[in-house]
């Protein structure tokens, strides 16, 4: 699956994020630079890329090689709320219920 989020965040900050967030999947040798990183586990594997878009904006996105709702999936999305979280920290999101 592919998702995507901007965020006012700096690239190096997303990426250094990412490598907190997802302890449980190991990093694919070779695939660490500046703005991109590959994470395998056994819950699947994930393609993060950042990259500078419309000024301020930066865009993250992440290819699963899931299909449908994973647990990765969801993990990923989580990782989003924390990177909204991290940008505006006074901003609580609650549910719709």
């Amino acid at each position: 699956m592919r998702h995507f989020h901007r965020t006012t965040l700096s690239p190096e900050l997303v990426v250094a994020s990412a490598d907190q967030f997802f302890p449980a999947l190991r990093l694919v040798a070779g695939t660490a630079d500046a703005r991109a990183r590959s994470f395998s586990g056994a819950l699947g594997t994930l393609r993060l890329t950042v990259k500078m878009e419309g000024g301020h904006y930066t865009f993250v996105e992440v290819h699963t090689d899931q299909v449908g709702e994973s647990r990765l999936d969801k993990n990923v999305k989580k990782f989003f709320v924390a990177l909204h979280r991290q940008a505006d920290p006074r901003h609580h999101i609650a549910a719709g219920y």
